[in-house]
């Protein structure tokens, strides 16, 4: 199931950095704390659709019809193409007459064996030898004299003449059942000579033209579900323990350098033996711009290195004056100075580490003024500034 994740600007994130003055003339101060921070790792991976599907031909023949072209919108069990089913067509008809007689002579085979049940052939007048002799005085003198000497068995005859008939039934029966699987193949057949949407989607490659003849195989169609998004990325081995299933990670989208979170849907069991990756897929956020095969690059956290506390700031808090990136900070004359950082991997969206210029206990501007230079004074400080 796509979950919809929300925007940035409703995750609560749990803070290391202490808040203090919440908004004074669009400007916060802050005091900077450390946080532990392990190595972050940064694997390209590709945007594909949710699901995708490549129909193939399951019988010979001319291709007679396709639904539309690249990018058309289907719902599901719409047709997309047709193969000539004429000669399938005239094969069922000629199946549809072969079940009309086997089920004819099944019919018949059951009154002949009723009427052997009911009244046996055995016991009419007009089946016996008669040695010459007018059939009733044969049928009232000849098969009594014979039973009397021993000559036939009138029950065994009796079950015979039945068990033949029940075997003629049998047989009808057979022939009845296996028109009937002639005819289930060919209308199987002539569904196999239509592709049909399995779900709703674009179809996002032709493989064939009408007119095209085409054999058991053949690549017809792709089609895909693109209204959700995924990224699939081939993630180290040693990597994989950092991930579980559910867990977001950050992404960068290879459009207008989108940033956003992406869910961990799938994590393949088997790593490939050759290149030791495992696949893993990722569920983006509904809406996310873009589309299947836009390069993409997933952060993931290395469990593997030492973790240590690192300063952590907001992203706001700095400016770049020239290359270089600075933040200011207030000294304990709650005046503001300019320091110099360098700057290592973010930390999530809003916030970055800083590898040097600024230490733990450091009060930070964030989001400073336009005017701000050194030497500047806030109007006023918030109580429990740490000042």
């Amino acid at each position: 199931m796509i979950i919809k994740f929300p925007k940035v600007s409703t995750i609560v994130f749990s803070s290391v950095l202490s808040l203090f003055c919440v908004q004074a003339q669009g400007w916060q101060l802050m005091t900077v704390e450390a946080a532990e921070f392990g190595s972050k790792i940064k694997i390209g991976g590709t945007v594909i659709p949710y699901k995708e599907v490549t129909l193939s031909a399951q019988v010979p023949g001319r291709i007679q019809y396709i639904a539309g072209s690249e990018g058309d919108y289907f719902q599901k069990n719409n047709l997309l193409l047709s193969i000539d089913d004429d000669d399938l067509v005239a094969q069922r008809r000629a199946a549809l007459a072969q079940l009309a007689n086997a089920e004819s002579s099944l019919r018949n085979a059951r009154v002949q064996y009723n009427r052997e049940l009911i009244s046996p052939r055995m016991e009419s007048t007009g089946s016996m030898p008669g040695m010459g002799m007018p059939s009733l005085f044969d049928n009232l003198f000849t098969r009594n004299m014979g039973n009397a000497i021993g000559y036939g068995n009138q029950d065994m005859e009796k079950y015979a003449d039945l068990y033949s008939s029940g075997s003629l039934v049998k047989n009808a029966e057979s022939t009845v059942l296996k028109s009937r699987s002639a005819l289930e193949e060919l209308d199987a057949k002539l569904r196999d000579a239509r592709a049909i949407a399995p779900f709703d989607g674009k179809l996002v490659r032709k493989m064939v033209e009408e007119g095209d003849t085409v054999q058991p195989g053949t690549p017809l169609l792709k089609f895909a579900h693109t209204q959700y998004l995924r990224i699939q990325a081939e993630i180290p081995a040693r990597l994989i323990f950092g991930l579980s299933k559910g867990s977001l990670v950050d992404v960068k989208l290879d459009i207008n350098n989108t940033y956003t979170k992406a869910k961990v849907a799938q994590i393949y069991p088997v790593a490939d033996k050759q290149k030791h990756t495992v696949t893993v897929k990722f569920d983006l956020p509904e809406g996310t711009a873009g589309g299947p095969g836009l390069y993409a690059e997933v952060t993931i956290n290395d469990t593997t290195a030492s973790k240590k506390p690192v300063p952590v700031i907001p992203k706001d808090a700095v400016l770049y004056r020239g290359s270089l990136p600075s933040v200011f900070i207030l000294n304990k004359e709650n005046k503001a100075r300019m320091r110099l950082v360098r700057l290592g991997a973010d930390y999530d969206e809003l916030r970055v580490t800083v590898l040097s210029g600024i230490k733990a206990g450091d009060r930070i501007i964030s989001a400073p003024p336009k005017t701000i230079k050194s030497g500047w004074t806030p109007d006023s400080i918030p109580t429990g500034n740490g000042g």
